[in-house]
């Protein structure tokens, strides 16, 4: 690729904000590196919070393509869809997804119905305030709006109308917005992640993620510990694996169509990732889409990447390719 000037812009992050955040930091630091190694010319911003700021950034900086790290402002996930607008708006080029894709996938509730309209598997789930169809299956409740496991633990998994009630209620109050619950699949999870060639995606080797050493009675889900708790139990015995691809070709073929069948439902550019869970009956189902999953070399998406023969520096300069083709 010809040298770009390239600028990074990323999520203002408080010298004491949650691991989650502060990861977004680290990820600006690698990408960085590994594009400089390149021989582009990289600089680097906090995305200043309005249009006016961001105008008088991109005059500052005059990139010719933004690597947008944008995970947060102000803490909230969600106004993270403002950005791609606005860049759409300046007429600059920037990575990953552009705002409709946000703002669909980045609404979970929203974007499970537009899956199952579509005739892609996820499992059921239920909203506030009527709460319908809970039964007295087990469900776990989720942020509607905000990524990177927040408030995941053990006891997101409950059963019944008032337990579920009573969970969002709490989750809401210990961290904001709004909370839904979906059906909660006992069986195995993947994270898969997908790059863009060209047009259209690929899909990279697929990883399990599996749980050593788990206490039987135990959910199997990868909590905010486990993501963000690097010396937890859940962190340490939540292990990725790869090889489903060589041993269980039925099941990778499903994955994989899955993934991309749902890339191309949400208009995805660039690279996003896939979540999905195995039941016992062995069929998959999609949890969520994630358009802008983390980059830091140790995660799952570089991993991927690395299995097929990628290093972190040929990511990072498709995704830029891909933000410019």
């Amino acid at each position: 690729m010809t040298p770009k000037r390239i600028l990074i812009l990323h999520s203002d992050v408080a010298p004491d904000a949650p691991p989650d955040e502060l990861d977004t930091l680290d990820q600006v630091e690698a990408i960085s590196a590994a594009l400089t190694e390149r021989g582009h010319a990289i600089t680097t911003a906090a995305y200043p919070g309005s249009p006016p700021g961001l105008a008088a950034l991109a005059d500052q900086h005059a990139p010719e393509v933004v690597f947008n790290l944008v995970e947060a402002v102000e803490g909230s996930g969600a106004r993270a869809v403002e950005v791609p607008g606005m860049l759409d708006a300046l007429g600059i080029p920037y990575t990953g997804a552009r705002e409709q894709a946000l703002v669909e996938a980045g609404n979970k509730p929203f974007a499970k119905k537009k899956l199952r309209d579509a005739g892609l598997p996820t499992p059921d789930w239920s909203e506030p305030p009527d709460w319908d169809g809970i039964g007295e299956r087990p469900m776990i409740v989720k942020s509607a709006l905000e990524d990177c496991s927040l408030g995941l633990d053990d006891g997101a998994i409950v059963t019944g109308a008032e337990a579920v009630r009573r969970r969002a209620a709490q989750s809401a109050a210990a961290h904001g917005g709004r909370w839904f619950a979906e059906s909660y699949v006992d069986g195995r999870e993947f994270n898969v992640a997908v790059l863009q060639n060209g047009k259209g995606p690929i899909v990279l080797p697929l990883a399990e993620m599996t749980f050593q050493e788990w206490q039987p009675e135990r959910p199997r889900i990868v909590g905010y510990r486990a993501k963000w708790d690097d010396d937890s139990f859940e962190s340490t015995r939540t292990v990725r694996a790869f090889g489903v691809d060589e041993s269980e070709p039925g099941l990778a073929r499903a994955l994989r169509t899955l993934a991309a069948n749902a890339w191309r439902l949400f208009g995805i550019h660039g690279y996003a990732r896939v979540d999905f869970r195995v039941g016992a009956d062995g069929a998959p189902t999609i949890l969520e889409l994630n358009p802008n999953p983390c980059l830091s070399p140790d995660a799952g998406f570089a991993a991927a990447a690395a299995k097929m023969g990628l290093s972190y520096a040929d990511v990072m300069e498709r995704i830029v390719a891909a933000a410019l083709a």
